[in-house]
């Protein structure tokens, strides 16, 4: 079974076995500034345009979650509202019910 790692979870976490990163095709060959020729200047400005093509996604990711858990809290609110309604409800049947008892006994 050849499971493929996605940019959110990588296959390794080692930067040098991962897939180098290509080139987007929405932009021009030239627009990117070229690129030092030392290899630790390369390696860390690899791992930097790595990071900062993960920021949009971990900021959707937040963005997401945080809906989630508002909606999951006025989901609360309207349930909790719904109860009390209830509630308030059955004990306006009972106290009927309870006089109507009372009338029935005093006849």
């Amino acid at each position: 079974m050849n499971i493929r790692g996605t940019i959110d979870r990588p296959l390794t976490n080692d930067p040098k076995k991962q897939a180098p990163m290509k080139p987007s095709t929405s932009e021009p060959a030239s627009s990117a500034t070229p690129d030092f020729t030392s290899h630790g200047a390369n390696a860390s400005r690899q791992n930097r345009t790595r990071e900062m093509q993960l920021i949009p996604e971990a900021l959707a990711r937040a963005h997401m979650h945080e809906q989630l858990h508002q909606a999951e809290q006025e989901r609360r609110a309207v349930r909790l509202a719904t109860a009390r309604r209830m509630q308030r409800r059955a004990e306006r049947a009972s106290l009927r019910a309870r006089r109507a008892l009372a009338m029935a006994v005093m006849q």
